[in-house]
């Protein structure tokens, strides 16, 4: 068994649901379209879960439908300024591409994406870690809204880096002291 067996991302990824198109009659599987009807017709949509797509895909029973995070007016978005994309509102809205050449494009549009934004996270997180708790008013609120349009990694990454922040000013001003 691989490592990925008690990888609790792995198995949610495993039951996220796509959208797919059926291309043929496929008998006695109408239960997954949630209806009555004992068979699921061609060119009937369905979401479907991740372990069942691959099967219906590979077998040609089946096409993706590329999800709305991975459009193209997404894509070009996020080509064109990476940090100005809201992700949380595309997180929950599809799956992944099986397919090899827009798995390729969406992977290296998603890795431009990530480095665009990262030295802005680590900038955002030291400054606002700078100010510290102390500070209150408006820019507790401009820290919210910026965590506010992170994905989960970039908010734990956040986190981390502000974190970071406080651990070294600690760690300045202790030996500050001891210097003394």
């Amino acid at each position: 068994m691989g490592d990925e067996y008690y990888d609790i991302e792995a198995i949610l990824a495993e039951n996220q649901k796509v959208q797919c198109t059926f291309k043929v009659d496929v008998p006695d599987m109408g239960h997954l379209a949630g209806g009555e009807d004992r068979d699921i017709k061609a060119t009937s949509k369905l979401q479907i879960p991740m372990w069942m797509a691959y099967i219906l895909i590979y077998s040609d029973y089946a096409d993706f439908n590329i999800p709305h995070p991975f459009s193209s007016r997404v894509r070009n978005a996020l080509n064109a300024e990476a940090r100005s994309v809201k992700l949380t509102s595309l997180v929950g809205q599809g799956g992944m591409c099986l397919n090899d050449d827009p798995a390729v494009e969406m992977s290296n549009v998603l890795v431009k994406t990530f480095r665009a934004r990262l030295t802005e996270i680590i900038d955002q997180a030291q400054h606002f870690a700078s100010i510290g708790a102390s500070t209150a008013g408006n820019s507790g609120d401009q820290g919210m809204a910026f965590r506010e349009g992170l994905d989960g990694t970039e908010r734990e990454l956040f986190a981390l880096a502000q974190w970071s922040v406080k651990m070294m000013k600690r760690w300045h001003e202790s030996s500050e002291t001891s210097k003394r």
